[in-house]
């Protein structure tokens, strides 16, 4: 391992509290702390993982949300210092690894499946 690798393992192993499991899918509630001049404040970003980017410190996941009756996709770094929490809000079930065939779809055909083979208390302990 170069020191490149050994440091960006170092970064992840100080941030992996904050990262749960979660998995393409799964609804999620994404709390971003946002700067608007000089305040700040968190937002909640809530909606469909639709694809993850596994590639260590450099990993991302895609979130898509219908707002307003419009499609909304947002990109957020997984170890982001940026990141307040992360909360999966419903479990899904899919097959695919990357969701994008439901940018094509509305109402009902968009819906996802809840995984009914999920144990949350025994993950969480």
């Amino acid at each position: 391992m170069n020191v490149l690798e050994k440091f960006n393992q170092q970064q992840i192993e100080k941030l992996n509290a904050k990262v749960p499991e979660f998995e393409p899918g799964d609804t999620v509630c994404v709390n971003v702390r946002v700067v608007e001049g000089t305040r700040e404040r968190v937002q909640a970003y809530e909606g469909v993982c639709i694809g993850r980017k596994n590639a260590g410190f450099n990993s991302s996941f895609t979130v898509r949300k219908i707002s307003y009756g419009e499609g909304v996709e947002r990109i957020f770094a997984l170890y982001s210092p940026r990141l307040e929490s992360i909360v999966v809000v419903r479990r899904g079930a899919v097959r695919r690894a990357k969701l994008y065939y439901l940018r094509g779809r509305r109402g009902k055909s968009a819906r996802i499946a809840e995984r009914t083979d999920y144990n949350a208390a025994s993950k969480s302990a």
